[in-house]
């Protein structure tokens, strides 16, 4: 069966760096917000932007990897939620890094903007409810 594996996190929590080094393909939405229209966020791009991750998932899995990640915070359960499918096997990999340490590194990289990103992403954050911790990462 096709595996799913969906990062949860706040922004500069370490999904990248973990995801980079699991060697399998990548879906990142970062990247397709700067391929789209060469900006980190506008509102009104976002379904797109959706659109077009779910599109290379799939397109993924039809050119025969066995296991994607999708690289993103997914950080509500309605979010999460959306990438359940009995097309494949959905794993979610948490990442649980301090607000605090994940401002500390985007101040490092020089990305003060995301600082209120974080504070926001961290007060809407949603822990894994019970049924969804059954999809975990092993």
């Amino acid at each position: 069966m096709k595996k799913l594996i969906l990062t949860v996190g706040l922004p500069r929590s370490g999904k990248t760096t973990w995801a980079k080094k699991m060697n399998f393909p990548i879906v990142n939405p970062d990247s397709i917000r700067l391929a789209l229209h060469g900006n980190q966020f506008i509102t009104e791009a976002e379904p797109m932007v959706w659109e077009i991750a779910k599109y290379m998932v799939k397109s993924l899995f039809l050119a025969g990897h066995n296991t994607v990640i999708l690289d993103a915070t997914n950080t509500t359960v309605k979010k999460r939620k959306e990438w359940l499918s009995k097309e494949y096997d959905c794993y979610f990999k948490v990442f649980k890094t301090d607000s605090e340490i994940c401002k500390k590194r985007a101040i490092e990289k020089g990305q003060e903007n995301l600082i209120l990103i974080i504070e926001k992403m961290k007060l809407q954050f949603e822990s894994l409810t019970n049924e969804e911790k059954e999809y975990l990462e092993k």
